[in-house]
C-alpha cells in the first residue's frame, strides 16, 4: 500500500492565470526515496505545498496509507506525520539549534523553560538519526549544510514519517550534498518516506528509488530509477533532446578586462574576508572561482560590483580604475552582474516585469527621451527576455512575485545579458534552474565568451566550474589556494584545495 496517493490534483491560480497542477496523479511507496523533477514552473512545489497543507487544491484527493485525508493547513499535515524542509529555511537565526527544533513544544519545569532538557532532548534525537549537531550552537553561525540538518531534525522531532525536501542541495557544497544523501538513505532504511524536489538529475540517479517527471503542470510519467537514465529524464522534463555537456571551442583570450590587485575586504563582524587577492580575467575567457560557500566569494563579488567598499587594493575595468566608483558607473563601462541572491539583490518583487528588466539600463538613450521613459522600447525588452529565456507564466507589464524561483532567475539572466556587456560577473547563475534552463544558461555564457566578453563565474557546483571554465581559481579563506587551466583540473584536486588541503606532487 502506498504511503502517499494523490489523485486528480488540480490547482489554478486565478491571479496569474496559471494552471499549476492539471489532474496530477502521484503514488509514493512506504520507505521509498522518490524524486520529483521537472522544469521551473512545472508544478512540483505547488503539488508538494498541497500535500503539506500550504495550498488547497481545487480538485483531487489525497490518501495516506490508504486513508482519505483533508490537509487544510500545515498543522494538520504535521499531525498526520508529514514534514517539509523548504528551499529557503524557516529558522530563527538568533536562536540555538535546540530552541529552533523544539520551538512551540519546549520542555518545562514548573512553567519555566529548561535549557538543559532542551539540549539533552535534541542531542538524543540527533544521535538517534545520525545527524550530529551542537544543540547549544546559534543557528545563524552555522553553515548552510548544518542549518538544513536542523530543519530535518525539526521535522523528525514532530514524528514525520513522510519527509518532503524542496531543492535540498540548492545551497550545499558537494561534500554537504553527499552527507545529505547518506542521511536520506538512512532515513529510508528506517521506514521513512522521502520525497525530494530537484533539478539535478545526477542526484536522482545517486539517491532515488523512483522518479516522477512533471511538465507544464502535468505528470509525464513515473518509473524506477534503475530503469531510466539521464537523457531519458531530461527528455521527459523538457520535451526534447537536451545536451548534457557544454561544447565550446578552444579559448582565445584577449586583453585584460578585469584586473584585481592586492584586494583586501572585510567581512561580517570586521574579520578579513578577502586578503591580498590578485587575479585577472581576459576578453574571450571564462575564469571560474571554486570554493566552499563562505570563503569570501560574496565579499569578492560585492567589492568588484560596487556593493561593498574595499579596505585595500585596486580594481580595474578595461584599464580604468573603478575601486571606489558607484555601481551605475561600473555598469555604464560594460559590467553586468548576475547576483547569487535573486530575491534580495537581483529583483524587486513589489513591481512588474518591465521595471525589473530595465532597472540596470534605464539611463541608456534607447529607453528614455528627455528624461522620460520610452515604454514601448521597455516593453519590447521585456518581451525579448520572456521569449529568449523561456520565462514561463511571465507577461510584460505584470507583477513578477508569483513566478517560480527558477523563472525569477531567468528574468535576472535576461536583463544582465541583454546589453552585450564587456564583463559578466556570474554568481551562482544556475542555482535553482532545471536541466533545460541550465543548458541554455551555459550556452549563453559560452556564446558571450566567444563574442569577446570576459566572464567571472562563481559557483559551488564543481561540475559547472569544470564544464565552463577556461581557467579555475580555488578560493579558500579569502586567498587563492590554487590555479588550473581547464584541462589540468580534476574534481578531486579542487576538492582538496577547497577544504584547505595541499596537493602532493607526484614523484618523477
Amino acid at each position: 500500500m502506498p504511503a502517499v496517493e494523490m489523485q486528480g490534483i488540480t490547482k489554478y491560480f486565478a491571479s496569474s492565470q496559471v494552471l499549476a497542477n492539471d489532474a496530477v496523479d502521484l503514488s509514493v511507496g512506504q520507505g521509498e526515496v522518490h524524486a520529483l523533477v521537472g522544469e521551473n514552473g512545472a508544478g512540483k512545489t505547488t503539488l508538494m505545498n498541497i500535500l503539506f497543507g500550504l495550498t488547497r487544491p481545487d480538485r483531487g484527493t489525497i490518501r495516506l496509507n490508504g486513508t482519505p485525508v483533508q490537509i487544510p493547513h500545515p498543522n494538520e499535515a504535521i499531525r498526520l506525520g508529514i514534514g517539509m524542509v523548504h528551499q529557503h529555511f524557516k529558522l530563527v537565526p538568533s536562536f540555538t539549534v535546540a530552541q529552533n527544533i523544539l520551538l512551540g513544544i519546549e520542555p518545562s519545569r514548573y512553567g519555566l523553560l529548561d535549557q538543559r532538557d532542551e539540549n539533552a532532548a535534541v542531542k538524543k534525537l540527533a544521535d538517534e538519526f545520525g545527524l550530529p549537531v551542537d544543540p547549544a550552537a546559534v543557528v545563524g553561525e552555522l553553515s548552510v549544510g548544518l542549518q538544513q540538518r536542523v530543519e530535518i531534525l525539526k521535522a523528525l522531532q514532530r514524528e514525520a514519517r513522510i519527509l518532503i525536501l524542496d531543492e535540498p542541495t540548492a545551497v550545499l557544497t558537494p561534500q554537504e550534498a553527499r552527507e545529505l544523501f547518506t542521511v536520506i538513505r538512512d532515513l529510508a532504511k528506517r521506514g521513512q518516506t522521502v520525497i525530494f524536489i530537484t533539478h539535478k538529475l545526477l542526484e536522482v540517479i545517486e539517491v532515488a528509488d523512483q522518479v516522477s517527471v512533471m511538465r507544464a503542470g502535468r505528470m509525464i510519467g513515473s518509473k524506477p530509477v534503475r530503469e531510466t537514465n539521464l537523457k531519458e529524464m531530461a527528455r521527459m522534463m523538457v520535451g526534447r533532446e537536451v545536451l548534457l555537456t557544454v561544447d565550446k571551442k578552444p579559448v582565445e583570450p584577449g586583453e585584460i578586462v578585469l584586473e584585481v590587485e592586492h584586494l583586501l575586504v572585510a567581512g561580517v563582524g570586521g574579520h578579513t574576508a578577502i586578503s591580498d587577492l590578485s587575479f585577472n580575467v581576459r576578453a574571450g575567457e571564462i575564469v571560474g572561482i571554486a570554493g566552499v560557500s563562505g570563503n569570501g566569494q560574496t565579499e569578492l563579488v560585492d567589492a568588484i560590483t560596487g556593493l561593498q567598499p574595499v579596505d585595500g587594493g585596486t580594481i580595474r575595468l578595461l584599464r580604468n580604475e573603478i575601486t571606489n566608483q558607484p555601481v551605475g558607473d561600473r555598469r555604464e563601462q560594460g559590467m553586468a552582474h548576475i547576483p547569487e541572491d535573486r530575491l534580495r539583490t537581483g529583483l524587486n518583487l513589489e513591481t512588474n516585469l518591465d521595471e525589473n528588466v530595465i532597472v540596470s539600463r534605464y539611463r541608456e538613450p534607447e529607453f528614455q527621451h528627455y528624461g522620460l521613459q520610452d515604454r514601448a522600447h521597455i516593453q519590447k525588452l521585456a518581451e525579448w527576455v520572456v521569449t529568449q529565456f523561456s520565462v514561463a507564466s511571465a507577461r510584460p507589464g505584470e507583477d513578477i512575485a508569483t513566478l517560480s524561483g527558477g523563472n525569477l532567475q531567468k528574468v535576472v539572466l535576461g536583463r544582465e545579458l541583454s546589453g552585450s556587456p564587456k564583463l559578466i560577473i556570474a554568481n551562482q547563475p544556475t542555482r535553482g534552474l532545471d536541466v533545460g534552463s541550465i543548458e541554455f544558461v551555459h550556452r549563453t555564457l559560452v556564446d558571450a565568451r566567444d563574442r569577446g566578453a570576459a566572464v567571472l563565474l562563481i559557483s559551488v557546483e564543481l561540475d559547472e566550474i569544470l564544464a565552463l571554465s577556461d581557467r579555475i581559481l580555488v578560493l579558500f579563506r579569502g586567498r587563492i589556494a590554487g590555479e588550473f587551466q581547464d584541462e589540468q583540473a580534476t574534481k578531486e584536486q579542487l576538492g582538496i584545495l577547497m577544504a584547505g588541503g595541499v596537493i602532493e606532487e607526484e614523484a618523477s
